[in-house]
């Protein structure tokens, strides 16, 4: 059975926000783009939903082809569907958003991209389309979301120790922690254990690591 259309539809594309934290500052992941509109301009990752495609499989590929990146845990963030946002077509964005570890990270951009690069959150470029509006969106989201959730360990190494994860926490909220406070919350959340191991802090005694539960990668985030 086929089916005539009588009234035109958007077209969707999905954006990816990836944030880090690089020497005590929160930096998002931006591609130079190579061709029209806003051409070299600084984005956001992302491009248009093919017709057989899911939505997660949109952002996790766009990602790989534009920066390198692949095999990273995505979180939809909120839809943006403003008429205008894009010149060439009525278009409406599933954004999605990620943490990732500086360590862990070779980017290489794609064939859409002529650079990408990491920039502080604090000192963005100008960006194309409403990016602007969609990384301030998701810097909310991530801010809210350290409150209550174990998804600030999704910044940290294979190990680390407690400090490490406070210090995270204080960067990226602003705001000082409580060691006592936040050491006891975060022990509550029974998401870490010890590895057995310690490293050494300075003058201070050497402090024991921790690794994250495999189990609680993704089912202490909500």
């Amino acid at each position: 059975m086929s089916y005539t259309y009588l009234h035109p539809h958007p077209a969707v594309t999905t954006d990816i926000i990836v944030f880090t934290v690089q020497d005590d500052v929160l930096k998002v992941l931006l591609i130079q783009r190579l061709a029209p509109p806003h051409e070299g301009s600084w984005a956001l990752p992302g491009g248009f939903v093919e017709i057989e495609e899911s939505l997660d499989a949109c952002a996790l590929r766009e990602l790989h082809e534009e920066t390198g990146l692949e095999g990273i845990y995505l979180e939809q963030l909120y839809t943006f569907g403003e008429p205008g946002r894009d010149p060439r077509e009525r278009v409406i964005s599933i954004a999605y958003f990620a943490l990732v570890p500086s360590d862990k990270l070779v980017l290489q951009p794609g064939s859409d991209a002529s650079a990408v690069a990491w920039y502080p959150i604090s000192a963005l470029p100008e960006l194309a389309f409403d990016h602007e509006k969609i990384t301030n969106i998701a810097c909310q989201r991530l801010t809210d979301k350290m409150e209550y959730s174990t998804i600030g360990l999704m910044f940290m190494s294979s190990e680390f120790t407690l400090s490490q994860v406070q210090s995270l926490y204080e960067v990226i909220s602003g705001k000082p922690r409580d060691k006592r406070n936040f050491r006891k919350w975060l022990l509550s959340l029974d998401a870490i254990e010890e590895t057995g191991r310690k490293k050494a802090e300075g003058a201070y005694r050497p402090a024991k690591l921790y690794r994250l539960k495999e189990s609680k990668i993704v089912s202490n985030i909500r």
